[in-house]
């Protein structure tokens, strides 16, 4: 099963999202910053984190030398409206990344 640290400040959009992921297929860790998510643990050094953010590019060189493997863009996503838009986005970074993409991460 493919694993997701999910990194959001917003409580609800980290349970929300962090269920749709889960729904789909996806082993859900969360973290409520980055800098909880990019704690050197070689418990979860394996894990893809992908850190959802408003700043994204303006952040972008500094998420990618911290290990950051995707960092989209809440505001692209629509996540107000659901999660099928997240998770169309992954699926491509999880292949990037040689992951699995769970079956029902592909389901509409």
């Amino acid at each position: 099963m493919t694993k997701i640290l999910l990194v959001d400040d917003s409580k609800f959009l980290r349970l929300a999202t962090g269920r749709a992921l889960a729904r789909a297929g996806y082993q859900v860790s969360t973290a409520i910053d980055g800098e909880e998510a990019l704690k050197k643990d070689p418990a979860t050094a394996g894990i893809a984190v992908v850190a959802f953010t408003g700043l994204s590019q303006k952040n972008a060189v500094r998420l990618e030398q911290d290990g950051t493997c995707a960092f989209p863009d809440k505001a692209a996503l629509g996540l107000d409206k659901g999660s099928e838009a997240l998770l169309v986005a992954l699926a491509p970074i999880m292949r990037e990344l040689k992951l699995e993409v769970p079956a029902g991460a592909l389901a509409k």
